[in-house]
């Protein structure tokens, strides 16, 4: 094995200081284009990499930011993954991607390992943390923002779509084209998105002076989906609209109320979902459904994460991006309805 090649054998290749070889491979360092492509040249000629590990002991910044998120098969966290990435790396940031469960505690113990990486910051996407861990990473120096999702607690800045008013537009929708035995289909009680979405869906029921007929859990999961879809629509008087609290899972209720109910949709049932992922917009499914801005969510999450991370003393921000109904074939249209 041939010996490590050094910066100062960089430098002296191309002719700069040491210290020069270091600001071309420190994201956001000061130098000119034409030492860069110099000192580029040169490490590219003698195989030179940066030690990273070495420089985070040296500046006490490790340029990794830890990803934590809770479950991959909706499709709407693979994509928001992909960009945070990329946004990310953009800032000069290196991304480290962990799996959690939805309990705290799951939480707790991978963002412990976090700590041990001496990450710079930590996103969470649609997972909780405890109190307790709160103040281990403020202690640490260690930024949270949360990602889809919300806390009781005001310690951390947090990015959701309004889930509440996305919710409220979907039950003025639902009433407006005049259904009568209104349903919800939920995810996981213990997530913020599932509780505000439901309290909006119902805020506006309430307004058009309507009710609730069913109501069931999904879990956030197909399987979880379909046995509330059975459930609810295996009676005669079945409900006739049913809100589900994300694509994923309405494309399952679709699935079992045509193949196994022989319902027509939206001619039997109208549904509506959340997020608008790309197969919603399949001609298979054409489901209309609440839009979840991944775009200006992950824009906001990673402005907040730098801007933590430059200024620690700064207070904890909680955005909500407006998120429109997108409005296809899988739920009858109001007469006249304009958004």
């Amino acid at each position: 094995m041939g010996e490590r090649i050094t910066s100062l054998q960089v430098a002296q290749r191309a002719g700069v200081s040491q210290s020069a070889v270091s600001r071309v491979f420190t994201p956001g360092a000061s130098v000119s284009p034409k030492t860069a492509l110099k000192v580029r040249k040169a490490a590219t000629e003698l195989g030179y990499r940066p030690n990273v590990l070495a420089r985070s002991l040296i500046t006490g910044k490790s340029r990794i930011i830890g990803l934590i998120v809770a479950y991959l098969d909706n499709y709407f966290y693979p994509l928001a993954l992909e960009k945070l990435s990329n946004a990310l790396q953009e800032q000069g940031y290196h991304v480290l991607v962990f799996m959690a469960s939805n309990d705290s505690q799951s939480t707790d113990q991978v963002i412990d390992e976090l700590l041990d990486y001496q990450v710079d910051g930590i996103i969470t996407a649609s997972v909780g943390i405890s109190n307790d861990l709160t103040a281990r990473c403020e202690a640490a120096g260690v930024p949270v923002v949360l990602f889809n999702r919300s806390q009781d607690s005001t310690d951390h800045s947090a990015v959701t779509s309004n889930n509440y008013a996305g919710g409220k537009s979907v039950a003025a929708f639902f009433a407006a084209a005049g259904h009568k035995r209104i349903a919800y289909i939920g995810g996981w009680e213990g997530a913020s998105t599932q509780r505000e979405r439901e309290a909006g869906f119902r805020a506006g029921l309430a307004e058009a002076g309507a009710k609730l007929a069913a109501h069931a859990l999904g879990q956030f999961t197909i399987d979880g989906a379909k046995s509330a879809a059975r459930k609810m629509f295996g009676r005669t008087d079945h409900p006739d609209a049913v809100f589900v609290a994300t694509d994923h899972m309405a494309f399952a209720v679709m699935d079992v109320l045509r193949s196994e109910m022989g319902l027509r949709i939206p001619d039997d049932v109208s549904v509506v979902g959340y997020d608008d992922v790309p197969p919603a917009a399949w001609a298979a499914y054409d489901l209309t459904t609440v839009r979840q801005r991944a775009n200006v969510m992950v824009q906001e999450t990673v402005t907040l994460m730098i801007d933590k991370i430059g200024n620690p003393a700064s207070a904890p921000r909680h955005i909500k991006v407006e998120s429109p109904l997108i409005v296809r074939s899988s739920a009858k249209i109001p007469k006249g309805w304009t958004p």
